[in-house]
C-alpha cells in the first residue's frame, strides 16, 4: 500500500507519518528530504520556496518509487507538500487500488484558536532553521490553498476544526 499524505505547511504531516510508521509499520519518506538533496547537491538551481517548480521536478521521481514500491509489494508513506493533487492521472488502474491520497488541511476556526501551538509543534520532527517566515496570514493562506484543491480533485481530507486530532481509524492499511 501506498499513502500520500499532503498538506500546507505546518499541518504536521511528518509527524503523521510518524504515528502510521508506530502503528502499522510502514516506512515513510519524507519528500523535504529528497528536496533538500537536490538542492544542496546541486542538481536544481530550485530553491526551497519554488514550491511548483519542486512539484513539477520531484513528482516524476516519487511517482516511480511509488510504482517501484507497489510492483515489489512493498508498503510505504510519502508524505510532503509537493504532491499533485491530479496524481489519478499517473497511475492505471492496476496501481491505483493500492494508493490511498490524503490531504491535511486546518480550519480558519484551528489557526486562528491555536496559531501559537501551530508554531510550537513545528519542529516537533524537524529542527526549522528559520521559521520567521510563518505568520498566521500565510499559514490561513495555504490551508485555504489546499482546502480548495483537494475539494476540486474530490482528495480525502483530514480536516483539523476544534482540536489536533487525526483519528487512526480512518486509515484501510492492510
Amino acid at each position: 500500500m501506498i499513502v500520500f499524505i499532503t498538506g500546507a505547511s505546518h499541518t504536521g504531516k511528518t509527524a503523521l507519518a510518524q504515528k502510521l510508521l508506530v502503528q502499522y509499520q510502514y516506512p515513510y519518506f519524507s519528500i523535504d528530504h529528497l528536496k533538500m538533496g537536490l538542492i544542496r547537491s546541486g542538481y536544481t538551481q530550485l530553491t526551497p520556496e519554488d514550491d511548483a517548480e519542486l512539484t513539477d521536478d520531484l513528482w516524476p521521481i516519487l511517482r516511480e518509487m511509488a510504482k517501484t514500491a507497489i510492483e515489489n509489494h512493498q508498503n510505504l508513506i510519502i508524505e510532503g507538500s509537493y504532491l499533485p493533487f491530479d496524481w489519478k492521472k499517473d497511475f492505471t488502474e492496476e496501481y491505483l487500488p493500492h494508493i490511498q491520497y490524503y490531504c491535511l488541511v486546518m480550519s480558519e476556526h484551528y489557526i486562528r484558536n491555536h496559531f501559537q501551538d501551530i508554531k510550537t509543534y513545528a519542529n516537533i520532527m524537524e529542527k526549522r532553521m528559520d521559521d520567521d517566515w510563518c505568520t498566521m496570514e500565510h499559514v490561513l493562506e495555504e490551508n485555504a490553498k489546499f482546502f480548495a484543491l483537494a475539494q476540486k480533485y474530490d482528495a480525502n481530507i483530514i480536516f483539523i476544526d476544534d482540536k489536533y486530532e487525526v483519528n487512526m481509524d480512518l486509515w484501510e492499511c492492510s
